[in-house]
């Protein structure tokens, strides 16, 4: 890796100490997840739904967005996007044990229905996608009110195919409106295989409805960064809506009821755990300390690089 590759985040705009949280917050949501994966088999908890495998693109989304600002309509696994623009581990673990105190809904709701009035959280409901029409009517209001503000949600790969998904892209794009779709394509809709569900590209579904669709590595946080921080700026310019399209493994089964040997090898996950994100951005941020280090060392004894 080149001094240049190992600098990125800070051509980005991303300073040493962004970086550094935006790793503990990936980590910090990986440890919740198999937590809370522990508390379900030992019977203290009644279901679990795992984001594990797409921590990257959530907390990297969530440093693009402006936080207190934004209105954030996540999905169900985005335990670790939620962690990174302001819950905190006990507001989920209320939510996780169905404790009155739980500020997603009083214990009333499933796990991952998150809500947050403080945090520009907006209600979930069970029904997949219906956060995306949701997200373009908040948008909308942004626009009549000529406020700053972005609607960011997100959804699966299936939920691509759901008619909320169709319907939202197709006002968004009629009417401009500042909201940003982020599809975490996990390659799994339960137990139906990407190649099953979708014909061709999601990120290229975009141009039907008139706007920008970008498909990238979900398991590069600073890719996602960069293309969710621009699609921002488009959105408060006035220039419409954009699809992105992360691409990322569910390395967990669908949730704790899934058998997921039923249709994926184990040789499958393995080889995916393999290209985790996670560990992955560890070595970025170990080599850009380690090309610091060697850049002072360079500028205290005069010396050049050949």
């Amino acid at each position: 890796m080149s001094i240049g590759q190992m600098m990125k985040h800070r051509r980005l705009g991303l300073t040493d100490q962004q970086v550094i949280d935006m790793y503990t917050l990936m980590l910090t949501g990986r440890m919740y997840d198999e937590q809370r994966l522990v508390l379900q088999r030992a019977g203290k908890i009644a279901f679990h739904v795992s984001g594990i495998g797409q921590e990257t693109a959530q907390v990297a989304a969530a440093f693009a967005l402006e936080k207190d600002k934004d209105y954030l309509l996540p999905y169900y696994r985005d335990y670790s996007f939620v962690l990174s623009v302001g819950m905190t581990l006990k507001e989920l673990m209320l939510a996780a044990f169905a404790k009155a105190e739980d500020p997603n809904s009083g214990g009333r709701q499933m796990p991952g229905h998150f809500s947050h009035k403080k945090l520009n959280i907006v209600t979930g409901s069970s029904p997949v996608t219906t956060q995306v029409p949701h997200a373009v009517g908040f948008a909308l209001a942004a626009k009549m009110k000529r406020k700053d503000f972005v609607a960011f949600t997100t959804f699966g790969e299936g939920s691509s195919n759901q008619g909320d998904f169709h319907e939202g892209c197709n006002f968004a794009g009629v009417h401009k409106l500042p909201v940003i779709f982020m599809c975490e394509n996990n390659q799994y809709a339960i137990s139906v295989p990407l190649h099953k569900q979708v014909a061709g590209n999601i990120a290229e579904r975009a141009i039907g409805y008139g706007f920008p669709g970008y498909k990238v590595d979900g398991r590069d946080p600073l890719e996602v960064y960069r293309v969710v921080k621009e699609a921002r700026e488009r959105a408060v310019r006035g220039e419409g809506p954009t699809l992105i399209e992360a691409v990322m493994y569910r390395i967990p089964p669908h949730s704790t009821s899934d058998n997921d040997l039923l249709y994926r090898t184990k040789e499958e996950v393995e080889y995916n755990k393999g290209q985790d994100g996670l560990p992955k951005f560890k070595e970025y941020l170990i080599g850009a300390a380690y090309g610091a280090k060697s850049r002072r060392h360079r500028r205290r004894n005069g010396l050049r690089r050949n």
